[in-house]
């Protein structure tokens, strides 16, 4: 395995005439923006004919001119043809099938086409726990054995379809050539600066940051920031559990319709607030991420996901840990999560698909009406795909698809116990996602540039952490149901030490699970394996050549 370079073209069997088949759309998409994001100044010192524009050595050249105003949008145009047939097969026909996840990857590039097979799997593996949990809900609630059972196949379900994708994504990648992607030569990101130096593993030039000047702004500026924004989400929490409180209190007094209507009040406010918050709290996590100038994208991702899955899980999360284990009310529980489900889900379909579609079709109308003024012959030309896509959103990443997903998951693993229909509200969420998605992919946004992924990441630990979270959780939520607690009414502290006994347990088989299930196939495997035994056999053949070239070269010298 080694880099592809078009001097040793030959050298590959797929590549045939001028290659067009051996590199995918994304792929040379993805050459492009490399090229261009390394354009770095190094005697310049500011861009020709615009002194006003500073550059210094090391400096990202396509980023001063954006800050500068002299490029004000760089993207690649989507390809007609090629988006009309993906499109087609992708979501214009509703019918039970699988994506074409290929396609999408080919077209869109691998951290896309990882998002969405990813989504397409999480729906898969959420039906199981969503027809488990229908009859239980509506037929076994108040059965202890059936509790337990449910709560013990969550924690077994979440633990096996992680490790199931894992070895789902581990085939994909292979596939697409991108699973033996070495970080350790990772080339800087854009929006690093620094003062221009040599990398001491590859000698190429590069800009370089003092390390420590990056601590000082990560505990010194973004820890307190974060925990100011975390004193700030608890702080609505309780004015929540004031109106909650009102509310229910209103309903005593008056016990009618419309005071038992309002008791759902509380909580719909409280999940539009907690949206709002997510999003403002989004922008200020990306600003501070920015400004603690991370050399490499992967390590420029983990801080901003970090500082961002912090603030949610307390925000999201906070007022039903608080409801479940402090007030102990396992109704307001269920009723919480269910708002909490509802409301986050018609927000997230209206805000990120429907509402930037319906004004896409507004400005189009418009562009189109004013591109014709300018007597083009064509009936679709490209000025005005220009025109057109240039007024579209820009695709800032799957980050906020992610999290969505992420939290999901956590609604599901912490408290569908609770509330058995989360699974089923949560595939329900899936089914329409994939569509909305696919639908603002092609239509609503720009065309991103491809970037290649290995995996999902970092959001793969997010995933497993929940998943260990959701164990003591379930454990909790156990020992808190009225038929555990009439098992142990003499002593309590048997009750404490039963429950951390089928915790620990349940987390021991946790582990075991994932240490059985292997991260790759076997197949797999045996493929990486054959790649490199047959690198260290070429390794060996090339160095025996450079032998036995010496060797006739000093015997042609004594000769």
């Amino acid at each position: 395995m080694r880099p592809f370079l078009y001097s040793n073209r030959a050298e590959y069997k797929d590549f045939l005439g001028d290659g067009e088949d051996f590199l995918s759309m994304a792929d040379c998409q993805h050459i492009i923006k490399h090229e261009l994001d390394n354009l770095r100044a190094q005697d310049e010192t500011s861009i020709p004919g615009y002194p006003q524009s500073k550059l210094y050595p090391g400096k990202s050249i396509v980023r001063r001119m954006k800050t500068s105003g002299l490029l004000l949008q760089i993207f690649p145009l989507h390809d007609k043809e090629e988006l009309k047939r993906l499109s087609f097969q992708w979501y214009h026909q509703i019918k039970l099938a699988y994506q074409p996840i290929d396609k999408i990857r080919h077209y869109f590039g691998d951290t896309i086409g990882l998002y969405f097979g990813f989504l397409e799997y999480f729906t898969l593996a959420l039906i199981p726990m969503a027809l488990i949990g229908v009859p239980y809900y509506f037929f076994a609630w108040e059965d202890y054995d059936k509790y337990v059972i449910f709560a013990t196949f969550n924690l077994v379900w979440s633990t096996v379809i992680l490790e199931v994708w894992k070895r789902h994504s581990s085939a994909m990648t292979y596939r697409w050539g991108t699973l033996l992607m070495k970080k350790e030569f990772e080339e800087p990101r854009p929006g690093f600066h620094g003062v221009l130096g040599i990398n001491p593993v590859t000698g190429k030039k590069e800009p370089t940051y003092s390390s420590l000047k990056r601590q000082f702004r990560v505990y010194l500026v973004s820890v307190p920031f974060v925990c100011l924004s975390l004193y700030f989400a608890i702080y609505v929490m309780m004015i929540y559990f004031d109106l909650e409180h009102w509310a229910i209190s209103y309903n005593h007094e008056q016990q009618s319709t419309f005071s038992s209507l309002l008791l759902f009040v509380p909580s719909i406010i409280y999940a539009i607030v907690i949206e709002v918050m997510n999003r403002i709290y989004r922008y200020a996590a990306e600003f501070l991420t920015n400004y603690e100038n991370h050399r490499l994208e992967s390590s420029h991702q983990n801080h901003l996901v970090l500082k961002v899955l912090v603030f949610n899980i307390v925000n999201c999360f906070a007022s039903l840990f608080y409801i479940a284990f402090v007030m102990c009310d396992l109704k307001l529980l269920r009723q919480s999560l269910a708002t909490l489900l509802i409301t986050s889900q018609i927000l997230n379909q209206f805000v990120e698909a429907l509402l930037p579609f319906w004004m896409q079709k507004r400005s189009n109308k418009k562009i189109k009406k004013k591109v014709k003024t300018l007597k083009v012959d064509t009936e679709f030309s490209l000025l005005e795909q220009i025109h057109l896509e240039k007024e579209m959103d820009t695709y800032v990443g799957t980050f906020d698809d992610y999290l969505e997903l992420f939290l999901l998951f956590g609604y599901v693993s912490l408290f569908s116990c609770v509330y058995p229909l989360a699974a089923l509200l949560a595939v329900l969420n899936n089914v329409t996602e994939l569509y909305s998605d696919a639908l603002k992919m092609c239509c609503v946004f720009k065309r991103p540039f491809a970037q290649p992924s290995s995996s999902i990441g970092v959001w793969m630990l997010a995933f497993e952490t929940m998943g260990i979270i959701s164990v003591v959780t379930n454990c909790a939520l156990l020992g808190m149901s009225p038929q555990v607690d009439s098992m142990f009414q003499e002593s309590k502290r048997d009750l404490f030490l039963t429950v951390v006994a089928i915790e620990h347990a349940l987390l021991a088989l946790k582990f075991i699970l994932a240490f059985v299930i292997p991260n790759k196939p076997y197949d797999i495997r045996v493929k990486l394996a054959r790649l490199e035994f047959e690198s260290m056999e070429a390794l060996k053949q090339k160095q025996q050549m450079k032998l036995s070239f010496d060797s006739l070269t000093e015997d042609a010298i004594d000769s």
